[in-house]
C-alpha cells in the first residue's frame, strides 16, 4: 500500500489496485510459488502502476506520481494504432457481454465511468463488499478472456 500510496496520484483507485495486485499474485502462485514473497508483490505492483500507465485510456499520464522513476518510456503512437485500439475495443466489448448482467454493471461503473464504489453500492442498493466482490469476479472473469485468448492457438 506504500508503495501504491507513493507512486499513484489519485487516492480514490488505490484500494482497487490493492485488489488487482493481490489477484495477480494469487494467478501467478497458482503455477509457481515466488521464492521472495515481499519483492514479487512489490514488483506486480510496480508493473501495475506501469501497465495503468501505457493505457492511456485508463488514465491520464499525469496521474502518475514520478513516472521517470519507474523508467517508463512514452513512445509516440504509430499509425496502425487506431485499428489496434478498434480491435481492443471489439474484444473488450465481447468480452463485457460475456459478464451477468449485475457484474457488467459492477465493471462498467467503476472502470470505464470511474464512480466510486461507494456510490456503485448506493445506485444498485447492495453494500460496498458485494461491489468489490462484483468487480474482482468482473475483471477475473475479462482477464481469462481477453488473456487467455492471446495466449491461445
Amino acid at each position: 500500500m506504500h508503495f501504491l500510496r507513493h507512486n499513484w496520484r489519485d487516492a480514490n483507485e488505490i484500494e482497487d489496485m490493492r485488489q488487482e495486485v493481490y489477484a495477480r499474485v494469487c494467478e501467478a502462485a497458482q503455477a509457481q510459488t515466488p521464492e521472495h514473497a515481499k519483492s514479487f508483490v512489490l514488483k506486480t505492483a510496480r508493473n501495475l502502476v506501469i501497465d495503468r500507465v501505457r493505457r492511456g485510456q485508463v488514465v491520464p499520464i499525469d496521474a502518475v506520481a514520478d513516472l521517470d522513476a519507474l523508467g517508463i518510456a512514452v513512445d509516440a503512437p504509430g499509425p496502425d494504432r487506431s485499428v489496434m485500439a478498434r480491435e481492443q475495443l471489439r474484444r473488450l466489448q465481447s468480452a463485457l457481454d460475456k459478464l451477468s448482467p449485475r457484474v457488467r454493471q459492477v465493471v462498467v461503473m467503476r472502470r470505464i465511468e470511474r464512480i466510486a464504489r461507494r456510490e456503485i453500492a448506493l445506485r444498485m442498493g447492495v453494500t460496498e463488499d458485494t461491489v468489490a466482490e462484483y468487480l474482482a469476479e468482473g475483471m477475473r472473469v475479462l482477464a481469462n478472456i481477453l488473456y487467455g485468448e492471446e495466449a491461445g492457438p
